[in-house]
Order: structure tokens, then C-alpha cells, then sequence
């Protein structure tokens, strides 16, 4: 989290950037050699965890009202944007369109500076979104505006060492059409829920009586229909949660923590931020309510560190003018 300026460091953009989470994952591949030369993330709260963690650093608003002339030259877009149906108009173009999508802003960024990568983070579902046509458009226009060397895979948490279920997708694409990037082949360690644990949680985690039998009955109830989900229960030996979302702070439901002779348990912020990978030393300087909600939007940071592995081994730096540039490797 700390942001060491050198001359030589890679730069990078955080768009989307909720709490850091993609950037936090690019500094510990870099080994801090990353240098981030422009934020923007439009929620205050996320705005205050984010610069209470990054030097205090400005940040930037809403980049649909950020013209492109003021983003910086960078080596690597990073983003991590809300999915949205493309425009109607877009649609009868044979879903052609991405203007009113957020992604368009990162189109327009990608055209004006040309930086010679990026990665993009979205839901699992964005892959079968409009029966596959909006990503299909999105990589697309990516191609069509430089990047032919694009890839995206679906990747899990559980399989790079967190104990949680979250699948997300990451597009990956490069100006540099020769190099040979591959998508990090999962660790598949042995992952176990007591590990993100706190050893000592305040009462107030454990839910009420009325919560907790209105769980079981919604869980009885969605039997019934043939749904599977009403919550979720994990102890200290199971190997991994369900996936955390924003929604956790209404009722904990998808990750309840069984408790020996009483009801279970939220899980803490803290519990919480250690699930997607974040450290014990990063500051939470929110509510819970925006804690939860920071977290469960947030990315699992071991997976988004093992893509960025992947994908700062084709930076080089050209010592001559202190230039990035991209270079395919043999690896």
C-alpha cells in the first residue's frame, strides 16, 4: 500500500476503484514499482477507505464527467466496472453501441491515451449476459480500437488460497499483438474458513433469534420451490464461504459463522476484508454497514496478484528515455 515514486515505476490508472483492491494486487506483484498517476471512484465512503490506505492521495469523482484530456499517460488501465445492458439504440445496431454503458468510458480513455495494457474485472454473469452479446460487443470494440491480443477467463477465488467461493471474470488485453500472455494457472492449496477468523468477536455479531428463524424458514420455504439458497453455514473447518456480497450487511446471509450453543454469527469487517485478501494493516475507517458493502464489492486481491504476476513480466523498461513499453517474453 505504499507508493514508492520512481522514474522507472509502471504507471497505472485505478478506475472503478472502489477500495484499491486491483491496485493493491498490482503493488504486491511489483513489489511496490507501481505508480498510480490517476484514481476515480464516485462513493464518498469508498473514497475514504481508499485515500486512508493510499497516502490520502486525490481521487477523482464520477468519470462520466472526467474528460479523457485530464486522465494521464499510463502503462495499464485498470478497472473493475459495473456491467450494464448497452442502449437501445446500440441494440438495433446490432449491439454494436456502447455509448451510455460505463464501459464506454473506458473505451474512450483506452483510445485517447492507448496505454499498452489493461485488465478489466466484472461478475462471473457478465459472460452470459444478454446471452453472451455483451461481452461479446466489449471485446469487440476492444480489438477494434488496438488491442487484438485480448483474453478473459473466469476465475475463483478458492483455487488461490482464499476460503471463498467468488467467481469473476478478468479481460486482459495488450497493444502488442506478439506477446505470449497466459492466465495463472490456480494453486489449488487447501484453503480453510478459522483461517480468516478473528479469535475474539464482540456479541453483537451473533445474530437475533427473529433473524435467525426467519433464515431457516426462508431456507424451508425455497426447498420447497426447488431453490437452494436461504443462507449459509460454515464453521472454523470448512473450506471455503459462500460468495461475500454488497447485500451482507442487511442480514449476513450467505456467510453465517455456526456458533457451539447459540445462534451464528456475521462475519467481522475484519474477517470480512482478510476473506478477499486484503491484510490485517489495511485500514477501515467506515461504518460496518459500508465496511460490508466496501468488501462485498470489492476483489479477491491473491487472484487479481497472480494475473498481475502474469502480466508485468511483458513490462520492460527502455533505459534509454525511461519509456514502458511492452515486449513479448518466451515465457
Amino acid at each position: 500500500m505504499n507508493n514508492y515514486k520512481k522514474k522507472n515505476n509502471i504507471k497505472i490508472v485505478d478506475l472503478f476503484a472502489g477500495i484499491g483492491g486491483i491496485r493493491l494486487g498490482f503493488e504486491n506483484a511489483s513489489k511496490n514499482k507501481i505508480e498510480c498517476v490517476f484514481t476515480s471512484e464516485w462513493n464518498k465512503y469508498s473514497k475514504e477507505t481508499y485515500q486512508a490506505n493510499f497516502n490520502n492521495e486525490e481521487v477523482f469523482g464520477d468519470i462520466t464527467e472526467i474528460d479523457e484530456d485530464n486522465v494521464p499517460n499510463h502503462d495499464i488501465l485498470l478497472a473493475g466496472f459495473p456491467c450494464q445492458p448497452f442502449s437501445q439504440a446500440g441494440l438495433k445496431k446490432g449491439f454494436s453501441d456502447t455509448r451510455g454503458t460505463l464501459f464506454f468510458d473506458i473505451e474512450r480513455i483506452l483510445i485517447h491515451r492507448k496505454p499498452q495494457a489493461f485488465l478489466l474485472e466484472n461478475v462471473k454473469q457478465l459472460r452470459g449476459h444478454d446471452k453472451g452479446r455483451t461481452l461479446k460487443t466489449i471485446i469487440s470494440h476492444l480489438k477494434k480500437i488496438g488491442y487484438v491480443n485480448v483474453q478473459y477467463e473466469v476465475l475463483r477465488a478458492r483455487d488461490f488460497g482464499l476460503p471463498q467461493n467468488r467467481e469473476r471474470i478478468y479481460i486482459v488485453g495488450f497493444l502488442d499483438e506478439k506477446i505470449n500472455f497466459k492466465f495463472p494457472k490456480p494453486s489449488y492449496e487447501v484453503t480453510r474458513v478459522g483461517d480468516i477468523l478473528e479469535k475474539s468477536v464482540e456479541e453483537k455479531y451473533t445474530i437475533s433469534d427473529k433473524l435467525w428463524a426467519g433464515h431457516q424458514r426462508r431456507k424451508r420455504e425455497n426447498k420447497l420451490k426447488g431453490k437452494g439458497f436461504g443462507y449459509g453455514i460454515v464453521n472454523e473447518n470448512s473450506e471455503y464461504t459462500n460468495t461475500l456480497s454488497a447485500r451482507y450487511y442487511k442480514d449476513g446471509s450467505e456467510v453465517l459463522i455456526q456458533q457451539k450453543d447459540k445462534n451464528p454469527r456475521k462475519l467481522t469487517p475484519r474477517e470480512c476484508a482478510r476473506l478477499q485478501g486484503f491484510p490485517d494493516n489495511f485500514k477501515i475507517p467506515v461504518s460496518n454497514t459500508q465496511a460490508y458493502r466496501q468488501f462485498g464489492n470489492s476483489v479477491p486481491v491473491k487472484v487479481v496478484e497472480k494475473i498481475a504476476e502474469q502480466m508485468i513480466k511483458h513490462i520492460k523498461v527502455e533505459k534509454n528515455n525511461n519509456k514502458l513499453y511492452i515486449q513479448a517474453t518466451s515465457s
